[in-house]
């Protein structure tokens, strides 16, 4: 029999080839691409172990293995990958809290983890994954702005309920929130927390919760419950879109559960076209 192909632990001399197998889908792999643009590939830099996959000297994979476990692979080469990931990952043990990536990469590697690392908490099979590279097709709201580093107490709330609602658990369930106020935090220091704050209640929200220098992800969009049904979602969406494609990526890209028929109206309301799909596991 033969053994199947192993992955192993690249550093910051594979940083070349892990930029380009990441350009071949700049808006998929935009969560990996914006961290070794920052931190490049080895380790000790990135935090986190990031595995690759080869077939003879082209690199056909990679996951990345840290707080989430976010693979990416060519097409084609998904299987393969997912057996190599998920015999690293089975030795290690999870210490990721979601496996989230492209749905073709993250439900074989799922297949695979399920009986070792099961069971989890929900699977998300099919996430659209949306984006947008042209001006938004709705008015924008004039009221969302930047949060300034002043008004993180009052994002908080709304940042705690958006997760709430979306992930189905509090972040306040882990080190009494600390972590996560730490990356809200981190966010509005680089001007990716959007808001429209009103009265010192927010309306809106939104994150660009991952840059690269061909993308950007918009994450956490949430709206005040109040004020739902009134077309907030979609002018406070497209205020983040016309802000992120000037100051942060030329394209705009989210992913949403495809359960939520709402949402996905308002996005292509908004002028989000579907471009691919996400899978997320989480724990």
């Amino acid at each position: 029999m033969l053994r199947a192909a192993a992955a192993r632990v690249l550093d910051e001399d594979d940083e070349g080839a892990v930029r380009a197998l990441l350009a071949t889908d700049p808006v998929a792999a935009c969560m990996l691409a914006g961290r070794i643009e920052v931190h490049g590939a080895a380790a000790t830099s990135l935090g986190a172990p990031l595995w690759g996959l080869h077939s003879g000297r082209r690199l056909d994979a990679v996951c990345l293995a840290g707080a989430n476990l976010i693979p990416f692979a060519r097409p084609g080469t998904e299987t393969a990958a997912a057996a190599a990931f998920a015999d690293r990952a089975r030795r290690a043990g999870r210490r990721c809290s979601t496996v989230v990536g492209p749905a073709a990469a993250v439900l074989p590697l799922w297949e695979r983890l399920a009986p070792h690392w099961g069971p989890a908490r929900e699977v998300r099979p099919r996430q659209p994954l949306l984006a947008i590279d042209g001006p938004p097709a709705v008015a924008a709201e004039p009221g969302v702005r930047p949060v300034r580093p002043d008004q993180l107490d009052i994002l908080m709330p709304a940042a705690i309920a958006m997760f709430t609602e979306e992930v189905g658990v509090s972040p306040l369930r882990v080190d009494g929130g600390a972590g996560y106020r730490a990356r809200v935090a981190e966010l509005v220091r680089a001007g990716q927390a959007l808001a429209w704050i009103r009265n010192d209640e927010v309306l809106f929200k939104a994150d660009i919760g991952a840059v690269s220098r061909d993308a950007c992800q918009l994450q956490g969009v949430w709206v005040a419950p109040p004020y739902r049904g009134q077309g907030i979602g979609q002018r406070g969406t497209a205020a983040v879109v016309e802000y992120a494609r000037t100051a942060i990526a030329p394209v705009v890209s989210l992913y949403v559960n495809d359960f939520n028929s709402p949402a996905r109206a308002a996005y292509a309301r908004v002028g989000f076209s579907q471009v691919g799909t996400y899978a997320s596991v989480l724990f």
